[in-house]
């Protein structure tokens, strides 16, 4: 009979095979990595052409997958995709400096001073991609772009011909942007330049039948560039959001596990066994899981039981195991990222060998909930690095307690004057010589005056959410890093 996993066996494995680093843009997808929840189908349909979700849920992950021959190869056996296996795959913004293929946030911002219209741009973009002889000789966008508007016969020739060649060939060219909330500083002119992206979206829509665009955004940023283009509206039928159930981030922990070939290579070996029912791909390098362990809740709770006990304490009144790690992860809009679910349990590995290393199951629920504060203070990190306003505007509710009333947040606001703080910042986004920090690109409240919309901005964006009487609340997983208090809930973390 084989033997189970001991805990000291399970936290060596999860130490191992759970990612360190919890950047996308730092480590890149490969076919270990590689997960495909359900969920995310509709978001790789090739004519899905706007793919939402917020910060750490997949969209860089998947902009690189599709990039990716190997990766595609694989989704779309997975997926049942057969059009992924038919594809030319461009990227038309990232993370990513390619000054050949796509401007950069410092040529974006003089392009945008200059006047260009943002279709233009990114219209330029998609031609230089698609005509090269014609483009390739112009090394300044500006010059690609005055080539272009003086062109627009040849222009249109060079999409015809690509359209066409597509459809002999029996192929489609797919171009993707990424990594939208870089592309300016002041929200309104972010706004434009993403509705211009959508601009160009809908036209390869409508115009062709084999050039596509598929543009990874986050929820707030769409409607921002309705308001600029209200014809992406139009783009919503066939719109995708990555969203991930709890079934799915088990899943996702269990494939972690089950593909580690590392250093305890052995134990993911015996975890397969174990839980059986896994299919070798990509001759052996990588492993899928039975459906079960990816989508069955009670066959995951079973099975993660088994990792971290039933419970969070001494009996059921504490709380499941397996319920309560996601449910305090939740943001305002009940989404739970990846990202926070991965770095929750990685910090929870190692506070139990740290501090609980006798304890009978892996993971001790003392270092689970030190997890959540750990997963909080990185999602507050995030969302300071892409919006840095909202921790300026949480930050006059610091040591108070939610839920809390919206006139009470609306005066804490007015005293500590963030209306004037928003407003500086925003003047003190352009330097004297008009350039960008591309790594200082992040966008700023829509209504930086308003303190009612900056609330219900905020409530977009899953930080608050408002309670059916009214009142304020925060989510776990940005109430902690913020030093607000729950009564009864999860401790916030000082400072």
């Amino acid at each position: 009979m084989l033997k189970p996993l001991g805990p000291d066996e399970y936290r060596e494995l999860l130490a191992a095979a759970l990612p360190e680093a919890t950047d996308a843009d730092t480590i890149l997808p490969n076919l270990t990595t590689l997960f495909t929840p359900d969920s995310h189908r509709a978001a790789l349909y090739v004519d899905a052409t706007v793919v939402r979700g917020g910060r750490g849920v997949g969209k860089t992950f998947w902009y690189h997958s599709l990039l990716d021959d190997t990766l595609r190869e694989v989704a779309a056996e997975e997926y049942g995709i057969e059009r992924l296996r038919r594809l030319t795959v461009w990227p038309g913004y990232g993370a990513a400096v390619e000054p050949e293929l796509y401007p950069g946030p410092g040529v974006l911002w003089q392009l945008v001073e200059d006047g260009v219209r943002p279709y233009d741009l990114w219209y330029t973009v998609l031609l230089s991609t698609l005509g090269r002889e014609e483009l390739r000789p112009l090394v300044e966008w500006r010059d690609r772009v005055a080539w272009v508007r003086a062109n627009p016969g040849a222009a249109e020739r060079i999409i015809h011909r690509a359209d066409r060649q597509a459809q002999q060939d029996g192929t489609t060219h797919l171009i993707l942007f990424d990594a939208l909330d870089r592309l300016h500083r002041v929200r309104a002119e972010a706004d434009r330049l993403v509705g211009g992206i959508l601009e160009l979206a809908l036209a390869m829509r409508l115009g062709t039948r084999n050039i596509r665009c598929k543009v990874f955004i986050r929820p707030d940023m769409f409607d921002g560039a309705l308001l600029r283009f209200p014809d992406a509206s139009k783009l919503t039928a066939n719109a995708a959001a990555l969203t991930w159930s709890r079934a799915n981030l088990y899943g996702l922990l269990f494939h972690y596990l089950g593909n580690h070939g590392g250093e305890y290579g052995h134990h993911a070996e015996r975890f397969r066994r174990l839980t059986g029912g896994w299919q070798p791909e990509a001759d052996g390098r990588r492993w899928v899981p039975p459906a079960l362990l990816r989508g069955d809740e009670r066959h995951q709770e079973d099975q993660f039981t088994q990792i971290a006990g039933p419970y969070m304490g001494a009996n059921y009144r504490k709380g499941n195991t397996y319920t309560w790690l996601p449910n305090h992860l939740m943001d305002g809009v009940e989404q739970v990222s990846p990202r926070s679910f991965l770095s929750a349990l990685n910090r929870a590995v190692a506070e139990t060998r740290g501090s609980y290393a006798g304890y009978r199951y892996a993971l001790h629920h003392e270092g689970i909930r030190r997890g959540v504060q750990t997963a909080s203070t990185t999602r507050v990190k995030e969302i300071g690095e892409d919006m840095p306003w909202v921790q300026r505007a949480a930050a006059p509710l610091a040591g108070r307690q939610v839920p809390i009333e919206q006139a009470t947040v609306v005066e804490l606001w007015r005293e500590a004057g963030l209306s004037e703080a928003l407003r500086r910042e925003a003047e003190t986004f352009r330097d004297a010589s008009g350039n960008a920090d591309s790594e200082d690109i992040r966008t700023g409240p829509r209504h930086p005056d308003d303190p009612e919309l900056l609330i219900e901005e905020l409530i977009t964006l899953g930080v608050m959410r408002r309670r059916r009487d009214g009142r304020i609340d925060l989510p776990d997983v940005y109430r902690i890093a913020f030093n607000i208090g729950r009564k009864g809930g999860v401790p916030r973390v000082a400072g």
